[in-house]
């Protein structure tokens, strides 16, 4: 993990000279210490950092949709805390997030005008159905699988509040992969038809799973400078074949076929090899034509207005307190 910054950062117009602050921060880079809400940073830094936390932020809210809809049909009591418990980490992993973005000086109400708009982004795995109860143990083993292959390494991004924030997300989504993992195996030692029900979520998840980690590494033009800065540790298509030679002897153990008739052992390179997905459909559904993205969007929409008087009534509340100071 990179050791906490050492130095005091100067208070802005204290007279250090614009390349005098680059240096300063190009050698914190090098020696892999944190930048700090107070540092000087260049805007291309915390451009980038606001829009990768932002959708980050984003996708854990959107996120609380696919599941959240079972809570209600959950087939136990058991179930329903287990998934209640779930939904709620994902809201607190937002509110997280939001909070680091508020230290790069972003607004989180226009972070969420802009979501609601379609103006910022979330992930695209979001963006497809959740058709039965199976679904909620394959999104928990793919999606939440997914997910910590791409956020451990940032536990050691460059900025500290994300890195931090980070830590303990990570420790959240380990515990509800293995719940996902957990009632599919349960489904597995069940009837013909869960196991049915299984496979078809897997069959259904696989893809959009891989498309979680973004284009190809040639088509991705934010990558080498996230990766310089430290932003990201690892490139799209490392940390995708991370997660399949993860994936396939959990496959193994649930006694699930993952999807690709082209998944094979590769002794060579000690991986898995394994078919492009269809990043056609990726880009359609980046571009809002995914099965689920205006109903999410709309849900989203509907729920940031039936707020609007808690708002009112959190900010009135606040006034008064303060003596009408702000």
């Amino acid at each position: 993990m990179p050791a906490p910054s050492s130095h005091v950062a100067e208070v802005p117009g204290g007279g250090n000279s614009a390349g005098e602050e680059r240096a300063h921060f190009d050698a914190l880079i090098a020696r892999e210490q944190r930048i700090e809400p107070r540092d000087w940073m260049p805007d291309e830094y915390r451009n980038t950092l606001i829009r990768q936390v932002a959708q980050h932020a984003h996708s854990e809210i959107i996120g609380m949709q696919p599941e959240g809809m079972w809570i209600t049909r959950a087939p136990s009591l058991r179930r329903k805390a287990i998934l209640l418990a779930k939904v709620q980490d994902e809201a607190g992993h937002g509110m997280y997030l939001y909070s680091a973005a508020e230290t790069l000086g972003a607004d989180r109400a226009d972070l969420t005008a802009k979501l609601i708009a379609g103006r910022q982004k979330y992930s695209s795995i979001f963006n497809y159905p959740a058709l039965t109860y199976a679904d909620v143990g394959v999104i928990g083993w793919l999606v939440d699988g997914a997910a910590i292959c791409n956020q451990v390494p940032l536990c050691r991004s460059s900025y500290g509040p994300y890195a931090r924030a980070m830590v303990r997300v990570c420790k959240e989504e380990s515990f509800h992969q293995r719940q996902g993992y957990e009632l599919l195996l349960t489904m597995m030692a069940g009837t013909p038809g869960q196991r049915e029900m299984v496979q078809d979520a897997v069959d259904r998840w696989w893809w959009p799973s891989l498309m979680m980690f973004g284009p190809p590494d040639e088509s991705s033009p934010n990558t080498a400078q996230s990766m310089a800065w430290g932003v990201k540790r690892h490139t799209n298509d490392e940390l995708r074949q991370r997660f399949v030679d993860m994936s396939v002897p959990q496959a193994d153990r649930l006694g699930v076929t993952l999807p690709d008739p082209d998944l094979a052992w590769n002794e060579s390179r000690g991986s898995y090899d394994f078919s492009e997905p269809d990043w056609a459909e990726f880009a359609q559904v980046l571009a809002g034509n995914g099965p689920c993205n205006a109903a999410r969007l709309a849900r989203r929409r509907q729920a940031h207005e039936d707020g609007t008087w808690v708002r009112e009534a959190a900010l009135a509340h606040a006034a008064k307190r303060s003596g009408g100071r702000p």
